[in-house]
């Protein structure tokens, strides 16, 4: 099935398509423009639609705006993610909140008890981090959707970060992303993707 084909089938138009997977890149560099609080907010509004198990919607999102939050945040970043951290018009600490069983009678209602099924800390964090990291992926879509780069990074001190940003252990880090629109940076070819056969089986 040739790309064109595949695209037709899709409800999506093709120019969405494009800007949301085919176009987009993950950026490094990015222009001074700044992200603003509305974007933010919009692009909020559009993920949050998207599914978690049982609607736990885990995922805290932290805006470091002051120069001080930058500091503190590159203080616990790898030293080679360092410039991009520190030149991004926004950077967005993506959180998963491990107390999120306390929300569930609010956004499950129709199963008031739900959050007894978190009783155990431990399942309540593994249940917290695959659902942020899935939100995760929901947000850098959105941000895209914005018409906005995503730079997500891992190489960073975790510890240091809960302990900065979420020192009451509440929460834990699954990411930073920087935010804005793409600058210019040296550019190569879109890495290779593995193909529909190298990936899918039927049982």
């Amino acid at each position: 099935m040739t790309p064109e084909e595949s695209s037709r089938l899709l409800a999506l138009a093709p120019a969405a398509q494009d800007l949301l997977f085919r176009e987009a890149r993950t950026a490094t560099a990015f222009a001074p423009e700044a992200v603003r609080d509305d974007q933010v907010r919009a692009i909020y509004d559009l993920v949050k639609f998207a599914p978690t198990s049982m609607n736990q919607q885990p995922m805290r999102i932290v805006l470091l705006r002051s120069q001080q939050a930058r500091r503190d945040v590159l203080a616990h970043v790898a030293r080679g993610n360092r410039a991009k951290v520190a030149s991004a018009p926004l950077v967005a600490l993506l959180a998963a909140d491990l107390r999120f069983h306390e929300t569930l009678p609010r956004v499950f209602p129709h199963r008031p008890q739900a959050g007894d099924l978190f009783a155990d800390p431990g399942v309540r964090r593994e249940s917290a981090l695959f659902n942020t990291a899935l939100q995760v992926a929901y947000f850098i879509v959105g941000v895209r959707a914005a018409g906005l780069a995503a730079g997500p990074i891992i190489g960073y001190d975790a510890d240091g970060i809960n302990k900065t940003f979420f020192g009451d252990g509440s929460k834990e880090i699954v990411t930073l992303v920087n935010i804005g629109r793409p600058g210019k940076e040296a550019e190569h070819p879109r890495l290779p993707r593995l193909a529909y056969h190298d990936v899918v089986t039927i049982a």
